[in-house]
C-alpha cells in the first residue's frame, strides 16, 4: 500500500478529511519552500502538493503563474525540485505529491524521471496537460516505483471516461471543481456536490476537491462530500503578501491550521 492510500485509509477511519495545501516550489526561493513545507505538515497538512514551475502554466490563474515566474528566476527546475524532496524526506513524513506539466517530465525522460521520482521519495505525480492515454508508459514507470499517477476530472467529464478515470488513478483523483484557471472563488459551483457523488457511484478511490477553494468555510463545505480539500492560490497569495521569507512560512503555516481545523470534525457523507 502506497503512502498515499495509508493516509486516506487513517484519516477514514478519523472521520477527517485531508487537508491537500499547494505550494510552488521555489516561490520565492528555494530555501523558502524548504522551510515551508516541514512548518505546513506540523500545522496540520496531510499531503504537500509541489508545484513544479513552468513557463507557460495554462491551468494556472495569475497567482500561481506569478509564483511559477519567481521560481524560475530563482534557478528553480524539475531536478532541483526532485533534490529538494530528497532533502525534505528525512523531516516531512506526510506524502509530497508533485504537480506539473507534461512538457518538463518529457525533457527529462519519462523512464528517468519515474526512476529518480521513485528514488527520493515522491509519493504522486499529478501531469495537468498529459491525458491518460498518452501517459501509459509513464504511469507504468510510476506505478513500478512506487510513485502513484494522480489522475483528474472535472465538472465536464462525461460519465464513462469520469469511470476510466476512477479505475486508473492511483492516489486519489483530482476533482478539479471549476472550469477554467487556478484561483480563490468567492463561491463554489452549485453543482459540486453532485459531481463528485457521480464518482463515488462507481469507484470507492478518494477523491480530492482544488481550484477555488478558498476558506475555511468552504473547504468545510466540501468536506461533507469529499475526501480531501486542495487549497493553492489563496496560500500562494499568502506567501506573496508577506514581507519576509519568515513571514511567508509564518504566514502559511497559520492559513493551513485554520483549514485544518474544520477538517477534523466526523463528517455524514
Amino acid at each position: 500500500m502506497s503512502r498515499l492510500a495509508d493516509r486516506f485509509a487513517v484519516l477514514r477511519a478519523r472521520g477527517e478529511t485531508a487537508l491537500i495545501p499547494f505550494v510552488t516550489a521555489g516561490d520565492p526561493d528555494l530555501a523558502t519552500t524548504e522551510a515551508l513545507v516541514p512548518a505546513l505538515a506540523m500545522a496540520g497538512a496531510d499531503v504537500i502538493e509541489l508545484g513544479v514551475p513552468f513557463s507557460d502554466p495554462m491551468a494556472e490563474g495569475p497567482t500561481i503563474q506569478r509564483a511559477s515566474e519567481r521560481a524560475l528566476r530563482a534557478g528553480t527546475s524539475l531536478r532541483v525540485v526532485l533534490q529538494l524532496v530528497a532533502r525534505l524526506r528525512s523531516r516531512v513524513d506526510i506524502p509530497i505529491v508533485l504537480m506539473g506539466y507534461a512538457n518538463n517530465l518529457l525533457a527529462m525522460g519519462e523512464q528517468e524521471f519515474a526512476a529518480a521520482a521513485g528514488e527520493v521519495g515522491v509519493d504522486g505525480l499529478i501531469a495537468v496537460d498529459l491525458p491518460p492515454e498518452e501517459g501509459e508508459t509513464l504511469h507504468a514507470a510510476l506505478r513500478a516505483r512506487g510513485v502513484d499517477p494522480i489522475l483528474l476530472a472535472a465538472p465536464t467529464t462525461q460519465p464513462e471516461r469520469l469511470a476510466m478515470l476512477a479505475r486508473r488513478t492511483a492516489g486519489f483523483l483530482y476533482f478539479v471543481s471549476l472550469t477554467g484557471t487556478t484561483g480563490a472563488r468567492r463561491e463554489l459551483s452549485d453543482t459540486l456536490e453532485q459531481e463528485v457523488r457521480a464518482v463515488r457511484a462507481v469507484s470507492d478511490v478518494p477523491v480530492c476537491v482544488g481550484f477555488g477553494v478558498s476558506t475555511p468555510e468552504q473547504a468545510a463545505r466540501v468536506a461533507e462530500f469529499a475526501d480531501g480539500v486542495v487549497v493553492g492560490s489563496a496560500l500562494v497569495d499568502r506567501i506573496e503578501r508577506a514581507g519576509s521569507p519568515d513571514a511567508a512560512v509564518a504566514a502559511a503555516a497559520e492559513f493551513v491550521a485554520e483549514l485544518k481545523r474544520p477538517l477534523r470534525r466526523i463528517m455524514h457523507r
